[in-house]
């Protein structure tokens, strides 16, 4: 399960909304727990695909996620996933993000149609990567850096 409040959601939104027709990344900064894990920031990282290539694809350079992994560890937090954008194309895993996918972290998708945001679905790869499995969004709200439902 992962635990997204309101601000988060929004914020994977606008970026999403903003970069359209293009696909969009970023890290989610948050804590794993015992069987959940709470998202607190986005990090939103630019696009380094060729602009030709951007409507389908996303890449993030290693330097950036560098850069996401110490801003979270200088801030005592982990980076618990991935969000990208599928511009025109449903919120769901394509063979290209199963490809590129790490284990534990979880893959949240935003389904952009005509510019607007249509759905976003939260995604978890098996340990054998052999595919993805929709995760449980619980929507909450913080409290002193603690989801609450």
């Amino acid at each position: 399960m992962i635990v997204l409040n309101e601000e988060i959601l929004k914020a994977i939104t606008a970026h999403a909304e903003r970069d359209y027709p293009y696909e969009c990344g970023g890290m989610l900064i948050g804590k794993f727990e015992a069987d959940k894990k709470t998202v607190l920031e986005t990090f939103p990282l630019e696009n380094a695909r060729e602009e030709e290539a951007r409507h389908n694809r996303v890449l993030i350079l290693p330097k950036d996620v560098l850069r996401a992994e110490r801003y979270a560890r200088e801030n005592k937090l982990d980076v618990v996933g991935y969000y990208h954008s599928h511009p025109e194309s449903p919120a769901v895993p394509s063979q290209y993000d199963l490809d590129h996918a790490l284990p534990v972290w979880s893959y949240v998708i935003a389904s952009v149609i005509e510019g607007k945001v249509a759905d976003i679905f939260s995604w978890e790869m098996e340990n054998d990567r052999s595919k993805f499995n929709e995760e449980q969004i619980e929507k909450g709200f913080y409290a002193f850096g603690i989801a609450e439902s």
